[in-house]
């Protein structure tokens, strides 16, 4: 059984429990459950569509957190524990979810089974051992660090499921995809520890009124982050339409500088670039071709790689001074120069670029059925025209079965 089958049993498993042993014993502090599960049903509704950043529902994973580390309320003990815990986040996070299960948006069980499973976490760690007294000696300035302590190896728990979930699904190096999950701890994901170290021991003094007065700043900052996600779509969609001015002006096929850019971060993800340097290459790769709106006479299918050096370097260095007038990031406008310097000089993106710009160009010329002719192609040229380890990764990036460009790619 794959991964991610394995973490959605596991949630659907404890959820099922949690749910079960909730009924069966009763709703302990009903006013307390009730208004978590509102935050956290809140929170969902809320959550990011399109292409967010690493944490979708801030305010629901703040909220459902501060339930699990929550051991009083207005100065009364609270009576809950692990099982009402996961109960309460799971009805509420159902609940939260069906406005975007109705709009039939892709990752919400991903999403669900991780906040099951991290939350059940965090109240096993917490609950039984509050509950026994064992954090007595904590209480006073050293109980803030302590729940920041235990968000901590929450936030690594659903850093861990998460990264199993996208190699699961994917096929890339498990590596890479785990380093660019702690890499998203330190934006929006250190927000919501705080938010939920914070929002638990104010709830224990203050009451249920620290509940709106605590969401107000992660608001802020989930609108923030929203806005940044849009700049950053913009900024992206105005990379592709130039990209396409090359195949608007008739100069290469159309779907060319997608296909290659596809392609290209998926041999990127194989090799284990960062999220960062796999943005330079994507971008780069969507560009690489724009040098050709400076030539008089249209290279032929706009198939570069079959061109001399001289002329594919300098088609590469007008496109390099054409990307650096539109003031995209100089490290693209780098790539899209070097992608026809010699091997070994290269950098990786550029190696990558040039190795799939050819890969495409050689599976168009020979029609279906010539990607193994072309891959092959590259292997012969391999040391000299193309590095080895890319073209090897380029194999194995076409040969994943979950690979989201395989169909496309292979068939021009």
């Amino acid at each position: 059984m794959s991964a991610h089958r394995v973490i959605h049993v596991c949630a659907v498993v404890l959820g099922g429990v949690a749910v079960g042993l909730t009924f069966w014993h009763g709703l302990a502090d009903r006013g307390v459950a009730l208004a978590f599960g509102a935050f956290v049903t809140v929170g969902e509704v809320t959550r990011w569509t399109g292409v967010p950043p690493r944490e979708a529902a801030p305010l629901g994973a703040a909220g459902a957190l501060a339930y699990a580390l929550l051991g009083e309320a207005a100065g009364e003990p609270t009576r809950h524990g692990v099982a009402q815990v996961v109960a309460v986040v799971v009805a509420a996070s159902l609940v939260g979810a069906v406005p975007h299960l109705a709009r039939g948006e892709r990752g919400t069980a991903d999403h669900l089974a991780r906040r099951v499973l991290t939350v059940g976490f965090a109240a096993v760690c917490f609950q039984p051992l509050y509950n026994r007294g064992v954090f007595d000696a904590w209480i006073g300035p050293a109980y803030a660090p302590l729940l920041l302590a235990l968000l901590a190896l929450t936030a690594l728990c659903d850093a861990v499921l998460a990264a199993a979930t996208a190699r699961s699904r994917t096929g890339w190096p498990f590596g890479p995809l785990l380093r660019d999950e702690l890499r998203g701890l330190l934006g929006i994901g250190s927000a919501v520890c705080a938010t939920g170290a914070v929002v638990a021991p104010a709830v224990a003094v203050v009451g249920l009124w620290a509940l709106p007065v605590f969401c107000v700043p992660l608001s802020l900052v989930q609108l923030a982050f929203r806005r940044y996600a849009a700049v950053r779509t913009t900024y992206r969609q105005t990379i592709a339409s130039l990209a396409r001015a090359t195949e608007v002006a008739g100069y290469t096929p159309a779907g060319h500088a997608r296909r290659v850019a596809a392609l290209s971060r998926a041999v990127g993800r194989e090799l284990g670039l960062k999220a960062p340097e796999l943005a330079v290459l994507e971008h780069a790769a969507l560009m690489h071709d724009i040098g050709q709106l400076s030539l008089v006479d249209p290279v032929p299918a706009g198939a570069t790689a079959r061109l001399p050096a001289a002329e594919q370097r300098r088609i590469a260095l007008l496109g390099g001074a054409v990307v650096r007038q539109t003031g995209v990031d100089p490290a693209v406008a780098v790539v899209v120069e070097r992608q026809a310097d010699p091997c070994a000089e290269q950098p990786l993106a550029a190696r990558i670029v040039r190795a799939v710009n050819a890969y495409e160009e050689r599976v168009r010329e020979a029609g279906p059925g010539g990607a193994p002719t072309a891959l092959e192609e590259l292997r012969l040229g391999a040391g000299g025209d193309y590095a080895p380890e890319v073209v090897e990764s380029l194999a194995r990036a076409l040969g994943r079965e979950s690979d989201p460009v395989r169909g496309w790619v292979t068939h021009g």
